[in-house]
């Protein structure tokens, strides 16, 4: 090395004239103090907050008559908040639950709460508050963290037992299963022996529920992506072989259309028309053994309960509607064991001064499985819950 160099390589180290001090841990280190790490805290904060709320202003959301959160947005918890929080009627009853609320083989037009306003004479008095999929300990948590528009306001709550006919159904079986929408599970307590998701999985569950930055880039990628991040719609492939990638080359953010998807007009899946719509017996089953899981050993049936006190908390007036269970699908010596967890229910809802109603079991054929209504079964539940004296009383 010359001198000239060394001069230069000196200077620069003592900072003088010739060049500046070298900055400790490298040149290009960009090093905050604490009141700049806390601003750049406070402008995240408030981007993190305000992205939601100013989505909802731009993104357009199209409520119909008898709306339903479409099946393919099921697991879009912000956007079932966003559907109750447009609930304008105080007087609006609000029906919860699983799948036979929804109208798993129905149209809009064809559910419990289509047939309860005609009932009542009262066209769009009855929400449908249904999620595909659902069952009460997922429901627990999605009026826990995301049912905040539901205070104050007249529920029925159904009670489908359904959820205690088999451990696996139950969620108490030790043998892991996937089930759906684990994210609205308890994470950590109660624990639930079939849920082995690991602590990554749980820890952004918890994170999605608490934040509703977290829980919007959620309703992106349902709406948007086909549930997937980004990069993973970016990479997906079209399930041929050889397969193809036909997102690779698309400019991702044009997917983003500022209109909420809705449910296809006609579902071939649903509805009169669908090959779906008909008896349970017409495929040929018969009546079945359920493994009935007693009450006091069920985690559906405790989170039931969680989900009724939590309501009543928050000032809800709860009707709670059994059923409807197809008791023609119970095989004859296994319906005792129903029987005496159907009365069990009743006797804990009288207990705790809960308004119910146990409508009668529907004809056969308006059953198309062991919980799920046909279109005329609902239009016949809708009768028989309002023609119910309780339920009338309620409903003043």
């Amino acid at each position: 090395m010359d001198a000239q160099s060394t001069g230069t390589t000196t200077a620069i180290r003592a900072g003088t004239k010739t060049g500046p001090a070298v900055v400790p841990f490298g040149a290009n280190a960009v090093r905050l103090s604490a009141r700049q790490w806390l601003i750049a805290g406070v402008i995240l904060w408030a981007v993190a907050a305000a992205t939601p709320w100013f989505w909802k202003k731009v993104e357009r959301f199209d409520i119909t008559p008898d709306y339903r959160l479409p099946y393919a947005l099921s697991k879009d918890y912000w956007l079932y908040q966003r559907r109750l929080e447009r609930i304008a009627d105080p007087s609006a009853v609000v029906v919860l639950g699983d799948s036979v609320v929804w109208g798993e083989y129905v149209l809009p037009d064809g559910t419990l709460s289509h047939f309860l306003d005609r009932e009542t004479g009262r066209p769009g008095r009855f929400v449908n508050g249904g999620v595909n999929g659902l069952f009460p300990l997922a429901l627990e948590g999605l009026v826990d963290y995301f049912g905040g528009p539901l205070r104050h306001r007249k529920i029925v709550l159904q009670c489908n037992l359904l959820w205690l006919t088999s451990p696996k159904a139950d969620l108490s079986t030790t043998k892991e299963e996937p089930f759906n929408h684990s994210r609205l599970v308890p994470q950590f307590f109660p624990k639930i022996p079939c849920y082995r998701a690991d602590a990554n999985e749980r820890l952004s569950a918890v994170v999605e529920r608490e934040m509703q930055f977290v829980a919007w880039v959620n309703h992106l990628q349902c709406d948007y992506y086909d549930q997937h991040s980004i990069l993973s719609w970016t990479l997906a492939d079209d399930g041929r072989d050889p397969p193809h990638y036909p997102n690779c080359y698309r400019f991702p953010l044009a997917e983003i259309t500022f209109r909420v998807p809705s449910a296809p007009a006609d579902d071939p899946l649903r509805g009169p028309k669908s090959s779906r719509h008909k008896p349970w017996f017409a495929g040929g089953n018969h009546p079945t053994e359920f493994d009935w899981v007693p009450l006091d050993a069920s985690l559906q049936w405790r989170a039931f309960q969680r989900l009724v006190h939590l309501l009543r908390q928050r000032g809800n007036d709860v009707l709670v509607v059994l059923g409807p269970f197809n008791e023609h699908m119970i095989a004859p010596d296994n319906r005792p064991a129903y029987h005496q967890i159907r009365d069990g229910v009743a006797a804990w809802l009288d207990q705790n001064n809960i308004p119910h109603v146990f409508p009668e079991t529907l004809p056969s054929e308006l059953y198309a499985d062991a919980s799920h209504p046909l279109t005329d079964g609902y239009a016949l539940l809708a009768k028989r819950i309002v023609t119910d004296e309780r339920f009338r009383n309620w409903l003043k």
